[in-house]
C-alpha cells in the first residue's frame, strides 16, 4: 500500500507520542500544559534524546557497539536535517519538526556528544567538568524548546540553560545508586566527595551516614540556587509554554525538597499525585500573559 509523505509524518508523530507516554519522567514531557501545536514537536525531540540516552545506558552492548549506534544516529540526524530521513517513524517526525521550525541540528549533535561521553567517561574530577556535560546533555533541549516558539533572546537562553543544567543535576542526585549499580558511573565531583570524606565504597554500599547526607545536601543546595536563578523564565515566556516551564521548575523544586530531607541519601524520590496537583496549581496561579 502506498503511503505518502504526510502519512509518514503523521505516523511518525503518533509513534513519538506513544513512546513519550510510555517512559516515566519526574518532569512533564509534551504534557497537556503545552500548547497543542508544540506537543508533537516536543514529543519528537524527546524521543530522539531518550532513545540516544538509552543507547548509552541500556542493554548489554559493548562500549564500541554503543558508540557505533550513536555514530549511526549522527549520520541519520544529518540526513534528517537535509529532509532525507531514514525510513523510521522517529526520523520522519523529527525531519518535519526540524524543517518546520528551523531547528539547529547542532543542538541535537550536542546531545549525541554527551551520550558518547557517557560511554567513555564515568567519573568527574570537579563541578566544572560536570557542568560541561550538562551544557551538552541538557541545555540543548531547553534551547530547542525556545526555538520552537521563536523565544531565543540572549536572556531567555541564559535562563533556560540554568534551568536545564539544574534539572540534569537533580536527575543525577536522584539516581546516584542506580547510575552506580547499572553503569558504574558517579556524577558527583570527585574533589567534593574527598572534601566531605565520602568514597566510592559509601556509594556502592549506600552507606547512610552524616558525611553522605552532608555531601548530598550540599549538592542539593547548589542545584536549588541554579534552578532559582533560571526560574524567571517561567514568567517571561508567554502563554501555555510559560505554564509548562513553571510546572517543570516547580517539579524540580519539589524533587530537591524531597532529596534534601530524605532519610536515606541514596533513595530515589518520586512525585506522587498530590505533588503533581500542587505543581499544576502552582503553575496555574501565575496565570497567562
Amino acid at each position: 500500500m502506498f503511503i505518502d509523505a504526510n502519512q509518514r509524518v503523521r505516523r511518525g508523530y503518533r509513534w513519538c507520542r506513544e513512546f513519550s507516554r510510555s517512559h516515566y519522567e519526574n518532569f512533564p514531557v509534551a504534557s497537556l500544559l503545552l500548547p497543542r501545536h508544540l506537543r508533537d514537536p516536543v514529543a519528537a525531540i524527546y524521543t530522539f534524546a531518550r532513545i540516544a540516552d538509552d543507547v548509552a545506558d541500556e542493554g548489554q552492548a559493548t562500549a564500541s557497539g554503543r558508540l557505533e549506534v550513536l555514530d549511526a544516529m549522527s549520520i541519520a540526524l544529518r540526513q534528517t536535517g537535509t529532509g532525507q530521513p531514514p525510513d523510521e517513524p522517529m526520523y520522519y517526525a523529527l525531519a518535519d519538526t526540524i524543517q518546520r521550525h528551523q531547528l539547529p541540528v547542532d543542538l541535537f549533535e550536542n546531545l549525541l556528544s554527551a551520550f558518547r561521553q557517557d560511554v567513555t567517561q564515568s567519573r568527574y574530577a570537579n563541578f566544572g567538568e560536570l557542568m560541561d556535560y550538562c551544557r551538552r546533555s541538557a541545555n540543548p533541549v531547553g534551547r530547542l524548546l525556545l526555538h520552537l516558539e521563536k523565544q531565543t533572546s540572549e536572556r531567555n537562553i541564559a535562563l533556560s540553560d540554568a534551568v536545564c543544567s539544574a534539572l540534569q543535576l537533580i536527575n543525577f542526585l536522584q539516581d546516584i545508586s542506580r547510575d552506580y549499580e547499572k553503569n558504574s558511573r558517579i556524577y558527583l565531583p570527585l574533589d567534593e566527595m574527598e572534601r566531605f570524606k565520602v568514597d566510592e565504597n559509601a556509594i556502592a554500599n549506600q552507606l547512610n551516614n552524616p558525611a553522605a547526607r552532608s555531601l548530598i545536601q550540599f549538592q542539593v543546595e547548589r542545584a536549588s540556587k541554579l534552578l532559582r536563578s533560571g526560574s524567571p523564565l517561567g514568567t517571561t515566556l508567554p502563554g501555555r509554554l510559560g505554564l509548562e516551564v513553571r510546572a517543570i521548575i516547580l517539579g524540580g523544586s519539589r524533587i530537591l525538597e524531597k532529596l534534601y530531607y530524605r532519610v536515606n541519601p541514596f533513595s530515589r524520590p518520586r512525585l506522587n499525585r498530590t505533588d503533581r496537583m500542587k505543581i499544576t496549581w502552582g503553575a496555574l496561579r501565575k496565570g497567562f500573559h
